[in-house]
């Protein structure tokens, strides 16, 4: 089991046992006894001030395990088996094809997760409501980094990451980079890349992220350049290896001037960087083409190829 002072630990939803709840920076806490979930869960629904409450579930209140918000513990008991799977059950990697718009020849492959019941983003909606966010996260960069055992050397790995779920990069990345060592993965093939439903806040927290990606070796990707946060000021500001296009401006990019103007103005400031370009979303042959034909030389998309378990 993970531990961090910082992250929510995924105790199971006990059947019978005890409830112990506690004001914030408080020692003292209230200990309920219960005989189902259900009646934990009327137990739950009664008490009042739930954002300013901790709680834990044990088998023994003399041992208290580690607390949770009280409003945590409700959204993990109203979604179990969503919160079992995160916590308990399989998860994968499905692979997506990124290649080169001149040969297009494979370069990459995006590692996505995936699970047999739920989902992605019924499992990350639920991980954030119930505060294992952070413990998904690491699963889903643990399980990328298996991946790995099915990709040749050389080809690079893409994998999704969360910045808000780092707390500190120097503690937090540890068990990334022990899983690394551990499947004797060279550094230099994994690219980890902001996730597009991220919004970043601190960039000065994002900008130490990226380094501790960098001093391993690891390269770095910021995901949905021209949408939300990742504006064309964001590779000035960041420097990352990699930019991906926002599929928005990939969409009929042969066909709209708007369009074509913003991708090559972010493909001049990209090659002026040193950053290279990704264009996700492909869906059409006139797109990939009118993509290699300004210079972006990287592409992704269903045109080219759908996540699947094993590689092309």
């Amino acid at each position: 089991m993970y531990s961090c002072i910082s992250c929510s630990v995924p105790f199971p939803l006990l059947p019978s046992g005890y409830l112990l709840i506690m004001q914030e920076q408080q020692k003292k806490y209230l200990c309920y006894s219960y005989d189902s979930l259900q009646q934990l869960a009327t137990y739950v629904e009664t008490i009042h001030e739930k954002e300013k409450m901790l709680a834990t579930l044990c088998t023994n209140p003399d041992v208290p395990e580690s607390f949770v918000p009280l409003h945590e513990l409700s959204m993990r008991i109203m979604h179990a088996d969503v919160v079992q799977c995160i916590t308990n059950e399989p998860l994968m990697s499905y692979l997506q094809p990124i290649v080169h718009t001149n040969t297009g020849d494979v370069f990459a492959y995006e590692c996505l997760l995936r699970s047999q019941r739920f989902s992605p983003g019924q499992l990350f909606s639920v991980a954030k409501q119930t505060g294992l966010h952070t413990f998904l996260d690491r699963r889903a960069r643990e399980e990328a980094i298996r991946s790995r055992t099915k990709i040749k050397k050389g080809i690079k790995s893409f994998i999704n990451f969360l910045p808000s779920t780092i707390y500190n990069p120097e503690f937090c990345l540890r068990h990334t980079f022990s899983i690394v060592e551990q499947y004797n993965v060279a550094p230099e093939d994994l690219v980890f890349e902001v996730v597009e439903t991220e919004k970043i806040v601190d960039i000065d927290h994002l900008k130490n992220v990226f380094a501790t990606y960098k001093r391993s070796g690891m390269k770095v990707a910021l995901d949905d350049v021209g949408a939300g946060f990742s504006t064309i000021d964001m590779l000035t500001l960041l420097q990352p290896d990699y930019v991906k296009i926002d599929r928005h401006y990939i969409q009929n990019c042969d066909k709209e001037e708007e369009k074509q103007a913003f991708l090559k103005e972010v493909t001049r400031i990209a090659n002026t960087l040193g950053i290279h370009v990704l264009a996700e979303g492909i869906e059409r042959k006139e797109e990939l083409d009118y993509c290699r034909e300004i210079g972006i030389p990287f592409a992704q998309g269903y045109y080219i190829g759908k996540p699947s378990p094993d590689p092309l």
